[in-house]
Formats: structure tokens, C-alpha cells, sequence
């Protein structure tokens, strides 16, 4: 994939369809943590809040989302259904989106970064 700048040329890369689902993913992290700002880090959409809060990344086959592990260890029962990595879990593109999922792990790790001490 190119060098994108920001998140709009990032998901301006894929098609139609993927688009739509990246942005209805984007459009829930800002919901889920209003004052947190974008980024783009290790080439894909970061979310920053003293420090990094979120990722996420389209695939071929799936939406990538990167809250960390302790993103994931918090809420093992509910992200059991999807294949998940150290830090990762993917949501295939041809299933429904986890919003509310997404929604909570986000205002958990938004608690969690607002708890350290602040970034400089």
C-alpha cells in the first residue's frame, strides 16, 4: 500500500464497500473517544489519546482492530468469535461489523490511557 498522509486517503484506497465499513468503523471510535485525535502510524489509522488508543486497517478479506491486549484480555467472551492475534482481532468484511464491540473497547482503553500518566 502507498504512503498515506491521513485517514481519508487511507480508506479513499479501497473499494466502495470496504470503504463504508472503515468509515462506519471511524465513525464509532470517534464516538467512543471524542477529544482522542487521528493519525496515521505503522501505516494505518491511529486513534491517539495520550498515546496510542486504537488502530485499525482494511484487509482483503477483513477489518483489522488493534486495541492492544489488554483491549482484547479485558473482553475475552465477546471477541472469542473472531480471530484474534496479540493485540489484533479481525472482523471478516462479509459479517456484520461488531459496533458495540468496538464501541466498548474503545472507552475501556479511553479509561485506561486517561489513568497513566499524561503523554508529552
Amino acid at each position: 500500500m502507498k504512503q498515506v498522509k491521513n485517514i481519508d486517503e487511507y480508506i479513499a484506497d479501497f473499494p466502495e464497500d470496504v470503504q463504508a465499513l472503515l468509515q462506519t468503523v471511524r465513525a464509532t471510535i470517534h464516538k467512543a473517544a471524542p477529544d482522542a485525535t487521528e493519525d496515521i502510524k505503522y501505516g494505518i489509522p491511529t486513534f491517539i489519546l495520550n498515546g496510542n488508543l486504537v488502530h485499525f486497517g482494511g484487509y482483503k478479506n477483513h477489518i483489522g482492530f488493534y486495541p492492544a491486549p489488554m483491549g482484547i484480555d479485558a473482553f475475552q467472551k465477546e471477541t472469542t468469535p473472531y480471530q484474534a492475534g496479540k493485540g489484533t482481532l479481525q472482523f471478516p468484511l462479509n459479517k456484520p461489523m461488531p459496533l458495540e464491540l468496538i464501541d466498548k473497547i474503545v472507552k475501556y482503553r479511553v479509561g485506561k490511557n486517561l489513568s497513566k500518566p499524561k503523554k508529552k
